[in-house]
């Protein structure tokens, strides 16, 4: 993989959509991976659709929490975790979580199927899920093991998901596509 030097540090944003199953996760991961040997700083949003807690009963943070604090941050040596309790729920938009984030050369976004955003839509027959793209003039690529079983025609590129390399490669390759127009901040 060719090494990317980012003097300014542009911020560049990629989403990555598809239904539970596809290998959403698993491909994330692998360019996290791939991207930090590149030399580049990756950061993740990632979506949750059910409740989730990161927390542990009887914890300290846990207790702090239950006693009604809104925000708790819990921060090591090597770990900084801040936990905001909302009184309801709220949806968070990519747009909102992006500044909470350091500034790094790549943010990968896991779910938010309907952000707005370039994403790349993570498909595969087998899961027996619909797919994305047709309605979706946001996917750019269709990372997926099976090109000729696509259910619909398309223009979007279309990329192996078992060669992350390759995936990561096209991702630096087209770069521009995802740099954001707020880069400078």
């Amino acid at each position: 993989m060719s090494e990317v030097l980012l003097d300014e540090r542009p911020l560049h944003v990629v989403g990555f959509a598809g239904y539970s199953g596809s290998g959403k996760t698993t491909l994330v991961e692998q360019l996290v991976g791939h991207f930090k040997q590149a030399g580049l700083v990756v950061s993740v949003i990632k979506h949750a659709h059910h409740n989730f807690d990161i927390d542990h009963p009887g914890k300290d943070s846990w207790r702090h929490r239950k006693a009604g604090a809104h925000e708790v941050l819990v921060a090591s040596a090597f770990l900084v975790a801040l936990q905001r309790e909302s009184a309801k729920p709220e949806e968070h938009s990519v747009e909102t979580l992006l500044p909470m984030l350091h500034k790094v050369d790549w943010v990968l976004v896991e779910g938010f199927k309907h952000a707005p955003i370039p994403k790349i839509e993570v498909w595969r027959q087998r899961a027996g899920k619909p797919v994305c793209y047709p309605d979706d003039a946001h996917i750019l690529a269709i990372a997926t093991d099976e090109p000729h079983h696509l259910p619909q025609p398309t223009t979007a590129t279309l990329l192996d998901i078992n060669q992350p390399a390759a995936v990561a490669q096209w991702l630096l390759d087209n770069h521009l596509l995802f740099r954001r127009a707020d880069a400078s901040s």
